[in-house]
This record gives C-alpha cells, sequence and structure tokens, in this order.
C-alpha cells in the first residue's frame, strides 16, 4: 500500500497545488486505491468457474481459438452466454492466460485486458479505468469479485491494494468496457471487471507455491482442497509477499516497500444437483511505508485490515430458469498517516496569519452488508427474462485528522435496487435486449439506467451488435462530506464537500464486431461515443470578510463534455505452438466547463489518460515442455492537471517476459522480468521530485501441485 501526503495552499493565488488542494486531497486519499460453465444457476451471481485442471497444466496451446470464443461469459447479461455471442466490449482473461503472463497481483494480470489503462504509480498503488477518467481516485469502473462488489463510498473507487486471491485459484477476469448500469448499477459507468475465483470441486489437492527477486522481493502462497462430504468440496489457502521500494526520478528509493497476507476458504455443495450452495471468506493485513513529503522527511507507515464472508444459493428448475440469493459481509480497517501545514505568514491587509495545522493518521472503517435476489426465465419462445432485487447496507467511520475531514465523521447509508432485462428474439438471429435498473441512494434519491442492445449473428462464427445506455456515477462521502482543513482551523483557503452534489451521468452508444474469420485468426472491434453530464468541478470564491479563510472552493457539477474512440484486438494461431495476440485502443475526450459555469482548474483534472494503446503479445511452447511468453505494450504520452499547470507522463514501450519449465506433471520452475526495457519509467503522477518511477523487475517461482 501507498499513503500520499496532503499539504496546505500556501501561495493559492499563485495556483500551485503540487502539493496542495484538490489534487493533492485526491493523491491522499488515493492510499486507498493502492493499499491496499459449471452448474448455470451458480454463474448468474458471479461464480462463472468451468471444470479448468486444478493444477494449471492444461497448456495455452490446447485451447483452440474455437474453443475460446466458446467460453461462457456472464458480465454482458447475467447468465451464461458463449464469449462469441456477447453484445458487448469484453475481454476475457483466462487462469492459463494469468499464470503465463507472470503477473504476480490482479492489477498485474489486468495488463492483459485491451480495453484497460492501467498504471502502476507507487509499489502498490495502481491507477485503473476503461474508456477515460484515470486518476488517483479513478471512480466509473465497477469491479466485483465473485459477485461481492469493492466499491468503497468514501471516494466510489476500489481500494486495489486492498483486492487479492491467490492467483492460481482466479478461474477467469471479465472485462467490459462501456456502461454495465442496468445490470451492475451505480458507478459501471465507464466498464465492469468480474473477477471470478475456480470452485473448490476444481481445485482439490496440494498446491504450493514460492520465490522472489529484486523487486517482488519474495513471496509464499499454499493451498489445499479436499472433501467435507459426499459432492461437498472446500478448499483453504494461505498468501504473504513482500514488495520493495520504487524510486524518485533521480533514482533515490521512494521508500513505500509494501507487505501483505491474506487467507481464505472456499466450500462448494452439489449434494443437491439443484440447489447448489457456495460459502467463502477471506482475511488480510499488510503495512506499507512511506516518506511523508518526500525524500528527507521522516519516515512513516500505515496499516490496512480487512475480511469478507460470502453465501450463495441457487435453486435450477431447468437450463433456462433459475432462482439465487447471495449474502455478503465485508469490512475494510485502513490507517493513513497525512502531514501537517506550516504556518503560513499572514496574508495582507485582510487576513490573519494562519497557524500551523498538526500531523495526523486517518483511520477509516467501513461495514457492508449486501443481499442480492436474482430469478431468469424463459417466458413462451422469444421472450429471455432476467430480473432481481437488491439491498446494501454501509456504516462508514472516519477518524479525523485537522488537515482532512469527513463530517459527519459517522454514516449509515441504504441503496435500493431492482433490475428487469428481456431478451426479445426478433428474428432467428436478430436479438433486442430491453432494460433497466432502479436504484434509490440517500444523496440523490431515484437513479434510472435503461439500456437497448441489438444483435445480429451474421453467421455462426461473426456477430454485430448496437447499445445505447445510460449509467451514473452516484456522490460519494468525498463530493458531499469533505472538509480540508477541519472547519474548526483558521487557514488561506477552506476545500469543501457539497451536499447537494449530483449524480455523474453518462449516455453511450456503442457499436460493434466480433468474428472467428478463420480457424487460425478472431477479432473484435468496438467503436463508442460517450456523452457525458454533471461531472464533478472545483469553484473558488474570495472572500476578504470571511473569518476562516480567504479562498472557498467547493465541488459542484459544473463540467460536461464527450468521449469517443474504438477498441480492437485480435488473436493469430501462427502455428501450433505460437499464438499471437495485438490490441489498439484510441480515445479522444473533450471534457469543458458549461456556459456560464465555473471549474477552477478548467476540466483538467479528472482525467489522466493516454490517447492511444498498443498490446502486443506472443505465446510460445516449446520442446522439452518449456514455455516463453512475452507481453509488450505502448502507452501514449499521459496529460494531467496540478491546478493550473498542465503536467505530461512521457509516453513508453515496456516488456514482459516469463520463461517456464515443467519439470514434472506437477512441478514448474518459471522466471519472469518485468520492464525489462527500462531501468524506470513513470506512469502517472505530476511531474516533480515525489513523482514515482516504477522499476524493472526480476523474480523466480516455483510452483508444486499434487
Amino acid at each position: 500500500m501507498t499513503f500520499c501526503f496532503m499539504g496546505h495552499r500556501s501561495n493559492r493565488i499563485a495556483r500551485n497545488r503540487s502539493w496542495q488542494g484538490h489534487f493533492i486531497t485526491m493523491a491522499c486519499l488515493a492510499f486507498l486505491a493502492s493499499f491496499t460453465p459449471r452448474a448455470t444457476a451458480q454463474a448468474t451471481m458471479g461464480d462463472t468457474s468451468t471444470n479448468t485442471d486444478s493444477n494449471a497444466t492444461l497448456a495455452y496451446k490446447k485451447m483452440s481459438l474455437e474453443q475460446l470464443m466458446n467460453l461462457d461469459v456472464t458480465s454482458v447479461s447475467k447468465e451464461p452466454e458463449p464469449y462469441k455471442n456477447a453484445p458487448a466490449a469484453i475481454d476475457v482473461i483466462t487462469s492459463d492466460e494469468i499464470r503465463r503472463s507472470g503477473a504476480s497481483s490482479i492489477p498485474e494480470a489486468l495488463r492483459l485486458a485491451d480495453n484497460l489503462d492501467v498504471a502502476q504509480v507507487s509499489s502498490s498503488g495502481w491507477d485503473i479505468s476503461a474508456r477515460g477518467f484515470n486518476s488517483s481516485v479513478s471512480d466509473k469502473l465497477l469491479v466485483l469479485m465473485d459477485g461481492r462488489s469493492v466499491y468503497t463510498p468514501l471516494f466510489a473507487g476500489v481500494i486495489w491494494g486492498s483486492q487479492d486471491y491467490l492467483l492460481a485459484d482466479i478461474d477467469r477476469i471479465e472485462v467490459v468496457s462501456g456502461p454495465g448500469g442496468t445490470l451492475w448499477g451505480a458507478n459501471a459507468v465507464n466498464g465492469v471487471i468480474n473477477i471470478t475465483s475456480k470452485s473448490a470441486k476444481d481445485t482439490q489437492g496440494l498446491y504450493v507455491e514460492a520465490g522472489g527477486g529484486s523487486q517482488l522481493e519474495d513471496f509464499t502462497a499454499a493451498r489445499y482442497g479436499g472433501l467435507l462430504a459426499t459432492n461437498v468440496y472446500y478448499r483453504v489457502y494461505a498468501k504473504y509477499f513482500d514488495v520493495g521500494s520504487e524510486v524518485f526520478d533521480n533514482g533515490s528509493s521512494a521508500n513505500d516497500s509494501w507487505n501483505r497476507g491474506q487467507a481464505g476458504f472456499r466450500i462448494d455443495s452439489e449434494a443437491s444437483p439443484q440447489n447448489p450452495l457456495t460459502l467463502q471468506g477471506d482475511f488480510y493485513v499488510g503495512q506499507s511505508d512511506v516518506t511523508p513529503g518526500g525524500e528527507g522527511n521522516p519516515q512513516a507507515s500505515g496499516t490496512t485490515f480487512g475480511g469478507n464472508m460470502l453465501g450463495r444459493w441457487t435453486h435450477i428448475f431447468s437450463d433456462e430458469n433459475d432462482l439465487s440469493l447471495q449474502v455478503y459481509y465485508d469490512r475494510t480497517h485502513i490507517e493513513a498517516p497525512f502531514p501537517g501545514a506550516p504556518d503560513v505568514p499572514a496574508f495582507p491587509p485582510l487576513f490573519p496569519e494562519s497557524p500551523a495545522i498538526p500531523a495526523g493518521t486517518l483511520h477509516d472503517d467501513l461495514d457492508t452488508v449486501d443481499v442480492d435476489f436474482q430469478d431468469r426465465f424463459q417466458l413462451g419462445e422469444r421472450n429471455h427474462i432476467v430480473w432481481g432485487l437488491g439491498y446494501r447496507f454501509t456504516h462508514d467511520v472516519v477518524g479525523n485528522i485537522p488537515t482532512v475531514t469527513f463530517l459527519p465523521a459517522t454514516l449509515d447509508q441504504n441503496l435500493f435496487s431492482g433490475f428487469v432485462q428481456d431478451e426479445i428474439k426478433l428474428l432467428d438471429k436478430v436479438h433486442l435486449t430491453l432494460g433497466s435498473k432502479v436504484e434509490h441512494n440517500d444523496y440523490t434519491g431515484f437513479e434510472y439506467e435503461p439500456s437497448a442492445r441489438l444483435q445480429w449473428d451474421v453467421t455462426d462464427k461473426q456477430m454485430i451488435w448496437g447499445a445505447v445506455s445510460r449509467s451514473v456515477r452516484m456522490p460519494s462521502r468525498y463530493d458531499t462530506d469533505l472538509y480540508q482543513p477541519a472547519p474548526n482551523y483558521v487557514y488561506v483557503y477552506h476545500l469543501t464537500g457539497n451536499p447537494d452534489f449530483e449524480s455523474e451521468n453518462v449516455v453511450a452508444y456503442e457499436l460493434g464486431y466480433r468474428a472467428q474469420i478463420t480457424s487460425k485468426f478472431s477479432g473484435s472491434l468496438s467503436a463508442f461515443y460517450n456523452d457525458y453530464h454533471n461531472l464533478r468541478s472545483e469553484s473558488e470564491k474570495i472572500t476578504p470578510t470571511s473569518l476562516t479563510s480567504l479562498i472557498d472552493i467547493n465541488f459542484q457539477n459544473n463540467l460536461e463534455g464527450d468521449t469517443y474512440g474504438f477498441e480492437l484486438s485480435a488473436d493469430y494461431q501462427l502455428l501450433t505452438w505460437w499464438r499471437l495476440h495485438a490490441g489498439y485502443d484510441l480515445l479522444k475526450e473533450n471534457i469543458h466547463v458549461k456556459p456560464g459555469a465555473i471549474d477552477v482548474d478548467k476540466g483538467l483534472n479528472e482525467t489522466a489518460d493516454p490517447e492511444n494503446q498498443v498490446f502486443l503479445r506472443s505465446s510460445m511452447d516449446l520442446p522439452g515442455h518449456t514455455e516463453l511468453d512475452a507481453n509488450a505494450r505502448w502507452i501514449d504520452t499521459v496529460r494531467n492537471n496540478n491546478g493550473s499547470t498542465v503536467g505530461t507522463v512521457p509516453g513508453y514501450f515496456e516488456l514482459d517476459v516469463r520463461l517456464g519449465w515443467h519439470v514434472t506433471k506437477n512441478l514448474e520452475v518459471s522466471i519472469v522480468g518485468q520492464n525489462l526495457l527500462h531501468a524506470q519509467h513513470a506512469e502517472a503522477g505530476f511531474p516533480g521530485p515525489t513523482q514515482e518511477q516504477i522499476v524493472r523487475g526480476v523474480y523466480g517461482k516455483i510452483s508444486f501441485a499434487w
């Protein structure tokens, strides 16, 4: 995990906020982001496990392009359907692709998705988004882990450092770019990531892995699966790792090393074939070091820990008719140190001297209870209906500090939801899907997220689809409850949330094509145009007679704009033992201030996205039971904002390589090189002495399965 620190605006008139204001507050809250088809019915609530070899010995070459195109996915329609027939821009990352990539974390595995922008910020910090709006607190991407939403109401984003599995237990990751609000609800504005683990039945026996190297210094994990009773399977696992520090531009250590441990279990019961049942849970604890305010300042550290428990029951009436109930509880605790702010001289002639604001450690405790019911059935010969109801309760307690405060400190929230979707067979090969989700939140009341999708199966191996949909990003505590500094402090400026903040929304237009053109070549192309309204902005008011501040800044909904582009991916089986993959993303953004409105950042503070991304992968099965995989990426220049100043993160080209050897059927040895083309490079952040550079790393791994 990484901690960021907030300073004061000692010279707000100059608008230099390299360590001040909204940008820094967002960066500080980014510690949250940096801390840290089996049974048909099971798939309806997020479990899409297939009968995967638990020892991961199924070589990549053995799954043909046709098999890949026929993999079942559930993120598009909340029910199993072949990938080739899913009417959306979707990438599927398989378990074997994760293994062969050499990824050691979920964010690293997400680099395999062509339709994502994945930028590493620090040793444990990541900015991840789809179709734009990537930043330190990206808030328009919904992430699910086995049907459990990992959205946090503090800033409407994802605490990536707190999301982990034993990677060998992941069955697949489905990445949908484009709105998913009709099925998945608020915050699925630009995409949905659905991470699904294997069933306990498919992870029987013993699995052990260990290794270490230059950046991923050491890691170890173990898992054991067995039988509790006839057709009742279980697994337990534990893992631990240490990650070294990244560096600053001058090559000195950023002092942000990170360690984390996690353990968990899963039970899958098939004692009654018509009533599959899953129970699973995880617990984790981690610690990160950081140098507050940059190099040369005292060392600090923070801690995160938490756990979750999820249960899912399904009753299967037939292949086309089932219902399911899912309940989970999630608990997170985070501690992050923030520096204080020094004295500020009097602002002549009207403003008194601002006293120093002491440092402190922000605490956040979040409890979430979620209940989700879903039913699907066939109505006549032409209508396939899925509907459901949901309720989520969150209890958030913030241990405030002088430099940043959330009021009220304790907040209980309720989210009610319901959705219905009907897939209508218009013609033999033409389907129209209509639906909407209705949600009621405590900020803005009712929100509506309708969509319409048209699908034409041109042939058995070619499909054209189009969609129009609306999605919303409901307010977070960051938008409504933030005070910087605490309201009882007299200071040059005050940044505050807005209790009347409205939901951000988008209307998206999409058109796509997916095909297996030959037995050796397949590909997909998706184009989009997104129209955004009520985006977050900052309004500034100078009040010389104020008793607490000279400059008042608060959040408003004064931005609007549009984005457009396309996503292209292709697979080519060059030889029976050699497969190639290529992907390309184009993103154009036009975010501006509404006519007659104000944003002190001129619409530049909400985005930090490359215009072009290129991905190339090569996977070879060589003689002697060896594998050679190379993953290359070129990321275009990123422009971000720091107050009135626009900075750039230079474009870069990088390469990851893995060489693996199956010594025996059960024993595998591999060596992985990451970021091999540069000793260090930046992927995110504003240029300056505290911008972190991601360093080259090499590690070895040995795994044993029995």
